[in-house]
């Protein structure tokens, strides 16, 4: 009652407009609620979506290798505990990216930058890749209760990375066919094979 009483008093020297206090009170108080709404409908989504972004840091200070990482989610899954093989087995993943020199090894890397990074090398994992790091987050965040199933999830990723071959870095730009380099007839000029040699 009082800010009714305080939002009145706003407008009690104010004779511009043949209005009453109270409706301009509650002209007012609307006003500021419909900003309030707007404000609230644009920030919300930006809010969430920053939380949706935020990945968790796949390793912190561990410099196991795949193979060891591989029997850590082993373990970890004989012992049911499917949490623990899920978390170990996207980062013997990521590790095995590493030393296969698909990912630069690089600290405080999240698991959606490492999947977002390997999509790069390995396109046609593209879903799997972003699937595995979103396990990993859930599990990570325990906002998921796993089993079997998601260990075998990303069993078959990491069994699927190792035989993919990974698209070259740096294969060039495509020749300009105004340099004429494209109307080469077949057979004349720099064969495939020793372009492909430099």
């Amino acid at each position: 009652m009082r800010f009714i009483d305080w939002l009145v008093g706003l407008f009690d020297g104010v004779e511009v407009l043949d209005v009453n206090p109270v409706v301009a009170s509650l002209v007012v108080v609307g006003v500021v609620l419909v900003v309030a709404v707007i404000a609230y409908v644009i920030a919300g989504p930006v809010r969430l979506s920053r939380r949706a972004r935020t990945s968790a840091t796949v390793f912190e200070d561990d410099t196991r290798s795949a193979t060891d990482l591989r029997a850590a989610a082993d373990a970890a899954a004989a012992a049911g505990d499917w949490a623990t093989a899920v978390v170990e087995r996207y980062r013997a993943v990521v590790r095995s990216l590493e030393e296969r020199v698909i990912l630069d090894p690089r600290p405080g890397r999240t698991a959606h930058e490492a999947a977002d990074a390997a999509t790069l090398r390995l396109p046609s994992l593209a879903d799997r890749l972003a699937g595995g790091a979103r396990l990993f987050d859930d599990v990570r965040y325990g906002k998921v209760s796993v089993g079997a199933a998601a260990d075998q999830t990303l069993r078959e990723l990491d069994a699927a990375a190792l035989a993919t071959r990974p698209t070259p870095v740096g294969t060039g730009p495509t020749p300009d066919p105004a340099d004429g380099a494209g109307d080469l007839p077949v057979g004349t000029g720099t064969s495939s094979t020793s372009g492909a040699e430099r």
